[in-house]
Protein backbone atom coordinates (compact mmCIF):
# COMPACT_ATOMS: atom_id res chain seq x y z
CA UNK A 1 0.00 0.00 0.00
CA UNK A 2 2.66 2.70 0.30
CA UNK A 3 4.81 1.89 -2.61
CA UNK A 4 1.75 3.46 -4.31
CA UNK A 5 1.69 7.30 -5.72
CA UNK A 6 1.12 9.88 -3.27
CA UNK A 7 -2.53 10.54 -4.73
CA UNK A 8 -3.37 7.13 -4.22
CA UNK A 9 -1.62 6.40 -0.74
CA UNK A 10 -3.51 9.26 0.43
CA UNK A 11 -7.12 7.68 -0.72
CA UNK A 12 -5.79 4.05 0.59
CA UNK A 13 -5.44 5.47 4.13
CA UNK A 14 -7.73 7.68 4.93
CA UNK A 15 -10.80 5.25 4.13
CA UNK A 16 -10.94 4.51 7.87
CA UNK A 17 -11.86 1.49 9.14
CA UNK A 18 -12.65 -1.74 7.36
CA UNK A 19 -15.75 -2.72 7.13
CA UNK A 20 -18.08 -6.11 5.78
CA UNK A 21 -20.41 -4.61 3.10
CA UNK A 22 -23.52 -6.74 2.05
CA UNK A 23 -24.84 -5.62 -1.87
CA UNK A 24 -28.33 -6.68 -1.68
CA UNK A 25 -31.17 -6.63 -5.45
CA UNK A 26 -33.23 -9.11 -7.25
CA UNK A 27 -30.08 -9.67 -9.49
CA UNK A 28 -26.27 -9.53 -9.58
CA UNK A 29 -26.05 -11.72 -12.50
CA UNK A 30 -25.01 -10.66 -16.26
CA UNK A 31 -23.95 -7.39 -17.54
CA UNK A 32 -27.78 -5.31 -16.60
CA UNK A 33 -26.71 -2.00 -15.79
CA UNK A 34 -27.38 -2.47 -12.07
CA UNK A 35 -25.60 -5.60 -11.59
CA UNK A 36 -22.45 -3.79 -13.72
CA UNK A 37 -22.29 -0.49 -11.61
CA UNK A 38 -22.54 -2.62 -8.63
CA UNK A 39 -19.53 -4.55 -9.54
CA UNK A 40 -17.72 -1.40 -10.16
CA UNK A 41 -18.53 -0.15 -6.69
CA UNK A 42 -17.45 -3.50 -5.05
CA UNK A 43 -13.89 -3.14 -6.72
CA UNK A 44 -13.78 0.39 -5.38
CA UNK A 45 -14.61 -0.69 -1.69
CA UNK A 46 -12.51 -3.68 -2.20
CA UNK A 47 -9.43 -1.68 -3.01
CA UNK A 48 -10.37 0.81 -0.33
CA UNK A 49 -9.76 -2.55 1.94
CA UNK A 50 -13.21 -3.75 2.72
CA UNK A 51 -14.86 -6.87 2.07
CA UNK A 52 -17.74 -7.23 0.01
CA UNK A 53 -20.78 -10.05 -0.48
CA UNK A 54 -23.74 -10.41 -2.07
CA UNK A 55 -27.50 -11.99 -1.67
CA UNK A 56 -29.66 -11.83 -4.43
CA UNK A 57 -32.07 -14.39 -6.53
CA UNK A 58 -29.79 -14.37 -9.56
CA UNK A 59 -25.80 -14.54 -8.77
CA UNK A 60 -22.91 -15.36 -10.66
CA UNK A 61 -20.75 -13.26 -7.73
CA UNK A 62 -18.13 -15.81 -5.85
CA UNK A 63 -20.16 -18.51 -4.20
CA UNK A 64 -17.83 -17.98 -0.81
CA UNK A 65 -19.21 -14.32 -0.51
CA UNK A 66 -22.58 -15.00 -2.30
CA UNK A 67 -26.00 -15.70 -0.34
CA UNK A 68 -28.89 -17.19 -3.35
CA UNK A 69 -32.43 -16.78 -2.44
CA UNK A 70 -34.05 -17.48 -5.69
CA UNK A 71 -37.32 -16.09 -4.13
CA UNK A 72 -35.75 -12.54 -4.06
CA UNK A 73 -35.35 -12.62 -8.01
CA UNK A 74 -38.26 -10.59 -9.61
CA UNK A 75 -38.43 -12.98 -12.52
CA UNK A 76 -39.42 -16.15 -10.06
CA UNK A 77 -42.66 -17.31 -10.73
CA UNK A 78 -44.10 -16.49 -7.35
CA UNK A 79 -43.05 -12.88 -7.87
CA UNK A 80 -44.56 -12.30 -11.22
CA UNK A 81 -47.91 -13.49 -10.37
CA UNK A 82 -47.59 -11.05 -7.29
CA UNK A 83 -46.56 -7.99 -9.39
CA UNK A 84 -49.28 -8.65 -12.10
CA UNK A 85 -51.30 -8.23 -9.56
CA UNK A 86 -50.57 -4.87 -7.85
CA UNK A 87 -49.91 -2.38 -11.22
CA UNK A 88 -52.17 -1.40 -13.83
CA UNK A 89 -55.00 -1.27 -11.15
CA UNK A 90 -56.21 0.41 -7.67
CA UNK A 91 -57.25 -1.91 -5.74
CA UNK A 92 -55.79 -5.12 -3.97
CA UNK A 93 -57.69 -7.82 -1.98
CA UNK A 94 -56.63 -9.01 1.33
CA UNK A 95 -55.41 -12.58 0.10
CA UNK A 96 -53.21 -10.36 -2.23
CA UNK A 97 -52.00 -8.14 0.68
CA UNK A 98 -51.43 -11.38 3.16
CA UNK A 99 -49.50 -12.96 0.22
CA UNK A 100 -47.07 -9.62 0.20
CA UNK A 101 -46.71 -10.15 3.86
CA UNK A 102 -45.92 -13.93 3.67
CA UNK A 103 -42.91 -13.52 1.19
CA UNK A 104 -41.51 -9.98 3.10
CA UNK A 105 -41.67 -12.16 6.23
CA UNK A 106 -39.74 -15.39 4.43
CA UNK A 107 -37.16 -12.27 2.84
CA UNK A 108 -36.41 -10.38 5.86
CA UNK A 109 -35.61 -13.93 7.61
CA UNK A 110 -33.22 -14.10 4.47
CA UNK A 111 -31.68 -10.63 4.71
CA UNK A 112 -31.17 -11.54 8.99
CA UNK A 113 -29.42 -14.81 7.79
CA UNK A 114 -27.02 -12.94 4.84
CA UNK A 115 -26.42 -10.58 7.51
CA UNK A 116 -25.36 -12.73 10.50
CA UNK A 117 -23.47 -15.47 7.95
CA UNK A 118 -21.23 -12.89 6.85
CA UNK A 119 -21.39 -10.20 10.44
CA UNK A 120 -22.35 -7.62 7.82
CA UNK A 121 -21.51 -4.06 8.91
CA UNK A 122 -23.18 -2.18 5.75
CA UNK A 123 -25.94 -2.77 3.51
CA UNK A 124 -25.67 -1.66 -0.15
CA UNK A 125 -29.62 -1.83 -2.24
CA UNK A 126 -28.99 -1.74 -5.10
CA UNK A 127 -32.18 -0.35 -6.48
CA UNK A 128 -34.59 -2.72 -4.55
CA UNK A 129 -35.57 0.55 -2.62
CA UNK A 130 -36.00 2.33 -6.07
CA UNK A 131 -37.88 0.80 -8.33
CA UNK A 132 -40.72 -1.74 -7.08
CA UNK A 133 -39.80 -4.72 -9.45
CA UNK A 134 -40.32 -6.53 -6.53
CA UNK A 135 -42.11 -5.42 -3.69
CA UNK A 136 -42.07 -7.73 -1.24
CA UNK A 137 -38.13 -7.18 -1.00
CA UNK A 138 -38.64 -3.65 -0.78
CA UNK A 139 -40.44 -4.01 2.30
CA UNK A 140 -38.28 -6.73 3.92
CA UNK A 141 -34.86 -4.61 3.23
CA UNK A 142 -36.79 -1.28 4.77
CA UNK A 143 -38.30 -3.09 8.28
CA UNK A 144 -34.74 -5.02 8.62
CA UNK A 145 -32.72 -1.52 8.01
CA UNK A 146 -35.57 -0.49 10.23
CA UNK A 147 -35.45 -3.04 13.14
CA UNK A 148 -31.44 -3.14 13.37
CA UNK A 149 -30.47 0.32 12.56
CA UNK A 150 -28.03 -1.37 10.30
CA UNK A 151 -26.14 1.67 8.32
CA UNK A 152 -27.34 1.70 4.63
CA UNK A 153 -25.96 3.19 1.07
CA UNK A 154 -29.28 2.86 -0.91
CA UNK A 155 -27.89 2.89 -4.73
CA UNK A 156 -30.85 4.35 -6.49
CA UNK A 157 -30.56 3.91 -10.35
CA UNK A 158 -34.48 4.51 -11.43
CA UNK A 159 -37.41 5.17 -9.72
CA UNK A 160 -41.26 3.87 -9.80
CA UNK A 161 -42.08 7.56 -11.30
CA UNK A 162 -39.61 7.15 -14.22
CA UNK A 163 -41.68 4.20 -15.69
CA UNK A 164 -45.37 4.18 -16.88
CA UNK A 165 -46.10 0.82 -16.34
CA UNK A 166 -46.01 1.52 -12.52
CA UNK A 167 -47.84 4.87 -12.10
CA UNK A 168 -51.45 3.10 -11.63
CA UNK A 169 -50.98 0.66 -8.48
CA UNK A 170 -52.40 -1.41 -5.88
CA UNK A 171 -49.67 -0.46 -3.54
CA UNK A 172 -49.05 3.13 -3.08
CA UNK A 173 -49.23 2.38 0.56
CA UNK A 174 -45.87 0.47 -0.06
CA UNK A 175 -44.32 2.68 -1.86
CA UNK A 176 -44.59 5.03 0.31
CA UNK A 177 -43.33 3.06 3.03
CA UNK A 178 -39.89 1.69 0.90
CA UNK A 179 -39.29 3.07 -2.15
CA UNK A 180 -36.69 4.68 -1.31
CA UNK A 181 -38.83 5.00 2.31
CA UNK A 182 -37.76 7.31 4.94
CA UNK A 183 -35.55 5.84 7.64
CA UNK A 184 -32.40 7.38 9.70
CA UNK A 185 -28.67 6.23 8.90
CA UNK A 186 -29.50 5.86 5.21
CA UNK A 187 -27.65 7.58 2.65
CA UNK A 188 -29.29 7.94 -0.27
CA UNK A 189 -27.44 7.52 -3.93
CA UNK A 190 -28.52 8.50 -7.13
CA UNK A 191 -27.12 8.65 -10.50
CA UNK A 192 -28.02 11.87 -11.53
CA UNK A 193 -29.09 15.52 -11.26
CA UNK A 194 -32.78 15.18 -12.36
CA UNK A 195 -33.06 12.11 -9.93
CA UNK A 196 -31.92 14.20 -6.93
CA UNK A 197 -33.83 16.55 -7.35
CA UNK A 198 -37.36 14.14 -8.07
CA UNK A 199 -35.87 13.08 -4.67
CA UNK A 200 -36.09 15.76 -3.16
CA UNK A 201 -39.39 17.20 -4.49
CA UNK A 202 -41.10 14.01 -3.94
CA UNK A 203 -39.82 12.55 -1.05
CA UNK A 204 -38.16 15.62 0.74
CA UNK A 205 -34.80 13.27 0.91
CA UNK A 206 -31.73 14.66 0.55
CA UNK A 207 -29.20 12.58 -1.95
CA UNK A 208 -25.73 12.00 -3.51
CA UNK A 209 -24.99 11.94 -7.16
CA UNK A 210 -22.36 9.01 -7.75
CA UNK A 211 -22.79 9.12 -11.60
CA UNK A 212 -21.90 5.76 -13.38
CA UNK A 213 -17.96 5.08 -13.78
CA UNK A 214 -15.48 3.26 -15.54
CA UNK A 215 -11.77 2.47 -15.00
CA UNK A 216 -10.51 5.74 -17.18
CA UNK A 217 -7.22 5.28 -14.89
CA UNK A 218 -6.72 1.84 -16.58
CA UNK A 219 -6.11 1.87 -20.63
CA UNK A 220 -8.72 0.38 -22.81
CA UNK A 221 -8.31 -3.74 -23.45
CA UNK A 222 -7.66 -3.81 -27.34
CA UNK A 223 -7.65 -6.98 -29.99
CA UNK A 224 -5.48 -10.01 -28.60
CA UNK A 225 -5.16 -13.68 -29.81
CA UNK A 226 -8.51 -14.89 -27.95
CA UNK A 227 -10.97 -11.55 -29.78
CA UNK A 228 -8.93 -10.82 -32.94
CA UNK A 229 -11.41 -13.80 -34.89
CA UNK A 230 -14.64 -11.86 -33.43
CA UNK A 231 -15.86 -10.62 -36.98
CA UNK A 232 -15.14 -13.89 -38.74
CA UNK A 233 -17.17 -15.19 -35.62
CA UNK A 234 -20.65 -13.34 -36.22
CA UNK A 235 -20.00 -13.56 -40.15
CA UNK A 236 -18.33 -10.15 -40.78
CA UNK A 237 -15.60 -9.41 -42.94
CA UNK A 238 -12.85 -7.35 -42.20
CA UNK A 239 -14.05 -4.54 -44.37
CA UNK A 240 -17.62 -4.38 -43.06
CA UNK A 241 -18.61 -1.11 -41.60
CA UNK A 242 -19.65 -2.67 -37.41
CA UNK A 243 -21.68 -0.44 -35.98
CA UNK A 244 -22.56 -2.03 -32.77
CA UNK A 245 -25.53 -1.14 -31.00
CA UNK A 246 -24.64 -2.16 -27.17
CA UNK A 247 -27.88 -2.13 -25.20
CA UNK A 248 -30.84 -4.35 -24.09
CA UNK A 249 -33.28 -4.73 -26.55
CA UNK A 250 -35.63 -2.42 -25.04
CA UNK A 251 -38.41 -0.01 -26.28
CA UNK A 252 -36.60 2.87 -24.40
CA UNK A 253 -33.18 1.98 -26.14
CA UNK A 254 -34.57 3.50 -29.82
CA UNK A 255 -33.15 0.70 -31.83
CA UNK A 256 -35.65 1.81 -34.63
CA UNK A 257 -33.01 4.63 -35.12
CA UNK A 258 -29.58 2.75 -35.41
CA UNK A 259 -31.65 0.72 -37.97
CA UNK A 260 -32.59 4.35 -39.52
CA UNK A 261 -28.96 5.32 -39.55
CA UNK A 262 -27.47 2.23 -40.59
CA UNK A 263 -29.41 2.03 -44.12
CA UNK A 264 -29.02 5.78 -44.62
CA UNK A 265 -25.45 5.40 -44.99
CA UNK A 266 -26.37 3.50 -48.06
CA UNK A 267 -23.27 1.51 -47.53
CA UNK A 268 -23.52 -2.49 -48.23
CA UNK A 269 -20.47 -2.72 -45.56
CA UNK A 270 -22.93 -1.25 -42.99
CA UNK A 271 -23.87 -3.83 -40.35
CA UNK A 272 -25.45 -3.09 -36.80
CA UNK A 273 -24.79 -5.87 -34.34
CA UNK A 274 -26.73 -6.26 -31.43
CA UNK A 275 -24.99 -7.33 -28.64
CA UNK A 276 -27.69 -7.57 -25.79
CA UNK A 277 -30.92 -9.63 -25.34
CA UNK A 278 -34.68 -8.72 -25.40
CA UNK A 279 -34.98 -7.17 -21.47
CA UNK A 280 -38.19 -7.78 -19.59
CA UNK A 281 -41.14 -5.67 -21.24
CA UNK A 282 -42.51 -8.95 -24.03
CA UNK A 283 -41.65 -9.28 -27.43
CA UNK A 284 -43.82 -6.61 -29.62
CA UNK A 285 -40.55 -4.42 -29.67
CA UNK A 286 -38.55 -7.36 -31.25
CA UNK A 287 -41.07 -8.03 -33.57
CA UNK A 288 -41.07 -4.24 -34.39
CA UNK A 289 -37.67 -4.13 -34.80
CA UNK A 290 -37.27 -7.30 -36.75
CA UNK A 291 -40.04 -5.57 -39.50
CA UNK A 292 -37.82 -2.42 -39.24
CA UNK A 293 -34.94 -4.43 -40.34
CA UNK A 294 -36.75 -6.50 -43.61
CA UNK A 295 -37.99 -2.84 -44.33
CA UNK A 296 -34.58 -1.57 -44.38
CA UNK A 297 -32.84 -3.92 -46.23
CA UNK A 298 -30.03 -3.99 -44.31
CA UNK A 299 -27.74 -6.96 -42.10
CA UNK A 300 -28.33 -6.99 -38.58
CA UNK A 301 -26.71 -9.29 -36.24
CA UNK A 302 -27.95 -10.36 -33.22
CA UNK A 303 -25.45 -12.14 -30.95
CA UNK A 304 -26.41 -11.99 -27.21
CA UNK A 305 -25.80 -15.80 -27.06
CA UNK A 306 -21.93 -14.82 -27.99
CA UNK A 307 -21.42 -12.43 -25.35
CA UNK A 308 -21.28 -12.87 -21.55
CA UNK A 309 -19.50 -11.36 -18.24
CA UNK A 310 -16.48 -14.00 -19.36
CA UNK A 311 -15.14 -15.75 -22.22
CA UNK A 312 -15.67 -19.18 -22.43
CA UNK A 313 -17.95 -21.21 -24.83
CA UNK A 314 -21.61 -21.19 -24.96
CA UNK A 315 -23.64 -24.58 -24.70
CA UNK A 316 -22.95 -24.93 -28.59
CA UNK A 317 -19.92 -24.95 -28.11
CA UNK A 318 -18.91 -21.20 -29.72
CA UNK A 319 -17.03 -18.75 -28.45
CA UNK A 320 -18.58 -16.67 -26.13
CA UNK A 321 -16.68 -12.77 -26.10
CA UNK A 322 -17.28 -10.07 -23.49
CA UNK A 323 -18.49 -6.78 -24.22
CA UNK A 324 -14.57 -5.18 -23.87
CA UNK A 325 -13.90 -7.80 -26.82
CA UNK A 326 -16.60 -6.22 -29.03
CA UNK A 327 -15.85 -2.83 -28.83
CA UNK A 328 -12.46 -2.63 -29.88
CA UNK A 329 -14.05 -4.27 -33.24
CA UNK A 330 -16.92 -1.34 -33.56
CA UNK A 331 -16.45 1.23 -36.34
CA UNK A 332 -19.65 3.10 -34.72
CA UNK A 333 -21.45 2.75 -31.51
CA UNK A 334 -25.40 3.91 -31.56
CA UNK A 335 -26.84 5.38 -28.28
CA UNK A 336 -30.16 6.19 -29.53
CA UNK A 337 -31.97 5.41 -26.05
CA UNK A 338 -35.16 7.93 -25.57
CA UNK A 339 -34.64 7.57 -21.38
CA UNK A 340 -31.68 6.76 -19.57
CA UNK A 341 -30.87 6.77 -15.64
CA UNK A 342 -27.23 7.78 -16.84
CA UNK A 343 -25.36 5.87 -19.96
CA UNK A 344 -23.01 3.21 -19.35
CA UNK A 345 -22.73 2.51 -23.70
CA UNK A 346 -22.11 6.10 -23.70
CA UNK A 347 -19.02 5.93 -21.44
CA UNK A 348 -18.03 2.66 -22.73
CA UNK A 349 -17.90 3.84 -26.46
CA UNK A 350 -15.54 6.72 -25.05
CA UNK A 351 -13.55 4.58 -23.20
CA UNK A 352 -12.49 2.25 -26.28
CA UNK A 353 -12.36 5.85 -28.18
CA UNK A 354 -14.82 5.00 -30.15
CA UNK A 355 -17.70 7.65 -32.17
CA UNK A 356 -20.81 7.71 -30.29
CA UNK A 357 -24.28 8.39 -32.31
CA UNK A 358 -26.40 9.70 -28.74
CA UNK A 359 -29.66 11.14 -28.64
CA UNK A 360 -30.37 13.84 -26.47
CA UNK A 361 -32.25 12.32 -23.88
CA UNK A 362 -32.78 14.00 -20.27
CA UNK A 363 -30.19 13.03 -18.22
CA UNK A 364 -27.64 13.07 -21.29
CA UNK A 365 -28.61 17.25 -22.28
CA UNK A 366 -28.43 17.98 -18.58
CA UNK A 367 -25.72 15.90 -17.14
CA UNK A 368 -23.48 14.66 -19.70
CA UNK A 369 -23.73 17.12 -22.42
CA UNK A 370 -22.63 20.72 -20.65
CA UNK A 371 -18.77 19.02 -20.52
CA UNK A 372 -18.49 19.04 -23.93
CA UNK A 373 -18.24 15.65 -25.32
CA UNK A 374 -17.66 15.51 -28.84
CA UNK A 375 -20.41 13.06 -30.25
CA UNK A 376 -22.83 12.90 -33.04
CA UNK A 377 -25.61 14.48 -31.43
CA UNK A 378 -29.66 13.63 -32.37
CA UNK A 379 -32.57 14.91 -31.22
CA UNK A 380 -35.30 12.45 -31.45
CA UNK A 381 -34.39 11.76 -34.86
CA UNK A 382 -31.95 10.59 -37.56
CA UNK A 383 -31.17 13.95 -39.57
CA UNK A 384 -29.62 14.39 -42.88
CA UNK A 385 -26.83 16.32 -40.54
CA UNK A 386 -26.88 13.42 -38.44
CA UNK A 387 -26.15 10.86 -41.65
CA UNK A 388 -23.45 13.52 -42.82
CA UNK A 389 -21.59 13.74 -39.37
CA UNK A 390 -21.27 9.63 -38.91
CA UNK A 391 -20.08 9.46 -42.60
CA UNK A 392 -17.50 12.11 -41.81
CA UNK A 393 -16.70 10.17 -38.20
CA UNK A 394 -16.06 6.78 -40.18
CA UNK A 395 -14.01 8.30 -42.78
CA UNK A 396 -12.07 10.73 -41.75
CA UNK A 397 -9.15 9.64 -38.80
CA UNK A 398 -8.03 12.67 -37.57
CA UNK A 399 -11.25 13.72 -36.83
CA UNK A 400 -11.89 10.12 -34.86
CA UNK A 401 -8.22 11.02 -32.87
CA UNK A 402 -9.24 14.27 -31.51
CA UNK A 403 -13.12 13.07 -30.57
CA UNK A 404 -11.70 10.52 -28.90
CA UNK A 405 -8.85 12.01 -26.97
CA UNK A 406 -11.15 14.85 -25.87
CA UNK A 407 -13.56 12.72 -24.62
CA UNK A 408 -11.15 10.32 -22.87
CA UNK A 409 -9.83 13.40 -21.00
CA UNK A 410 -13.15 14.43 -20.10
CA UNK A 411 -14.49 11.25 -19.00
CA UNK A 412 -11.31 10.45 -17.05
CA UNK A 413 -12.08 13.89 -14.93
CA UNK A 414 -15.96 13.29 -14.43
CA UNK A 415 -16.37 9.39 -14.82
CA UNK A 416 -13.61 7.94 -13.29
CA UNK A 417 -13.24 5.51 -10.65
CA UNK A 418 -11.24 8.16 -8.61
CA UNK A 419 -14.20 10.32 -8.90
CA UNK A 420 -17.00 7.51 -7.19
CA UNK A 421 -14.08 6.82 -4.85
CA UNK A 422 -13.71 10.00 -3.42
CA UNK A 423 -17.96 10.03 -3.31
CA UNK A 424 -18.26 6.66 -1.65
CA UNK A 425 -15.80 8.01 1.07
CA UNK A 426 -17.96 10.87 1.89
CA UNK A 427 -20.93 8.68 2.43
CA UNK A 428 -18.87 6.34 4.51
CA UNK A 429 -17.65 9.01 6.83
CA UNK A 430 -21.17 10.51 7.10
CA UNK A 431 -22.24 6.87 7.82
CA UNK A 432 -19.93 6.32 10.42
CA UNK A 433 -18.51 9.26 11.95
CA UNK A 434 -14.89 8.75 10.27
CA UNK A 435 -12.77 12.09 8.59
CA UNK A 436 -12.06 11.44 4.70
Amino acid sequence: MLSQSPVSAQLVLSCGEPRRIGFISTRFHGTDGVTLEARKWAEILTDMGHECYWMAGQLDTPPKQSHHVPLAFFRHPEILELQNELFGNTRRTRAITNRIQEIKNLLKDEIYHFIERFHIQLLIPENALSIPMHVPLGLAITEVIAETGIPTIAHHHDFAWERDRFVTSAVNDYLRAAFPGALPNVEHVVINSMAQKELARRCSLPSAVIPNVLHFEQPPPGIDDYNADFRKEIGLKEDDILILQPTRVVARKGIEHAIDLTRRLRDPRAKLVLSHPAGDEGDAYVQMLRERIEDAQIEVCFIADRVGLRRGVNPDGKKIYTLFDVYPHADLVTYPSLYEGFGNAFLEAIYFGKPVMVNTYAVYSRDIAPLGFKTITMRQLVSRNVVELAKRALTNEALRKEWAETNYRLALKYFSYTVARRKLLARLANLFGEAI
